[in-house]
């Protein structure tokens, strides 16, 4: 039997399953090995999978190839492009900072000396408000909603009737359940590809930030947002021009080794 060596991350609470692949050994799309991985009952269990691959752009470290635990390609996972460079790092590739291609481009990070892992998002230059909701990209594609609370929420049977309606049926949407509370904001998110509540998403904490500083209409400055999930927190900064325009983005915290092991390839 033909065993690959996996290592086990999570960036608060948001588990994935990497793999060295630069050798490019790992086929990196067969959805039913993927899902098999991902399991929490029958593999090993996990949000997502990643390959940290071959640099494929000048100038930059490595590249990094998302799926989500239902086998299809992802787009790009925050708290995983987090978790991607602390293995480089633990891999001997990189030393405190790294540049990377992902799903939607190339990406700054750096790593503090506790560890915290510090990913540099692209600008946000559009917003579309309905009522009650913001829809927006980070990387990926979010719905936002905030209300007075989000302890008591059934985050599944909520987030699934977004995520599957008439609207987004076809090409999905995470949804973000959150309070309105820059001091103290609170989030829930249902992510589509894993089609359950996670415990963190990246993406959806950089889109619900930048969201409260368009739902509250906050001043037009520098803003450093902590984000409160119930994996830990997320720390989003953004810089917030005239025009609703979000730029200088980056989503901040812990990205940790849990453990490693080998699986058959």
């Amino acid at each position: 039997m033909d065993l690959k060596e996996f290592y086990k991350y999570h960036g608060t609470g948001n588990d994935f399953i990497l793999f060295d692949n630069r050798d490019g050994q790992l086929s990196s799309g067969d959805p039913e090995w993927i899902r098999g991985l991902c399991h929490r009952r029958f593999g090993i269990g996990a949000d997502g999978i990643i390959f940290l691959e071959e640099a494929q752009q000048p100038d930059t470290d490595f590249s990094m190839a998302y799926f989500n635990a239902d086998g299809q390609t992802g787009s790009l996972c925050g708290n995983g492009g987090r978790c991607v460079v602390a293995f480089a790092k633990m891999l001997g590739l990189i030393r405190d900072r790294a540049i990377f291609t992902a799903f939607d481009g190339i990406h700054e990070a750096s790593i503090d000396p506790d560890g915290a892992v510090l990913l540099k998002m692209a600008p946000v230059n559009t917003i579309e408000k309905g009522p009650g909701f913001y829809v927006l990209d980070t990387g990926s594609p979010h719905y936002v909603c905030f209300m007075e609370e989000v302890d008591h929420l059934d985050v599944y049977a909520m987030g699934r009737a977004i995520r599957y309606n008439d609207r987004f049926r076809q090409e999905g949407v995470n949804v973000n359940f959150a309070t309105a509370d820059p001091g103290n904001l609170r989030l829930r998110t249902y992510e589509r590809g894993v089609e359950a509540e996670t415990w963190a998403c990246g993406t959806g904490a950089v889109a619900t930030a930048v969201s409260l500083a368009a739902h509250l209409a906050l001043a037009d400055q520098d803003h450093r947002i902590p984000v409160h999930t119930k994996g830990g927190i997320l720390e989003i900064s953004f810089r917030k021009t005239s025009g609703e325009q979000f730029l200088d983005i980056s989503l901040k915290g812990m990205a940790t080794f849990v453990y490693q092991g080998k699986v058959a390839g």
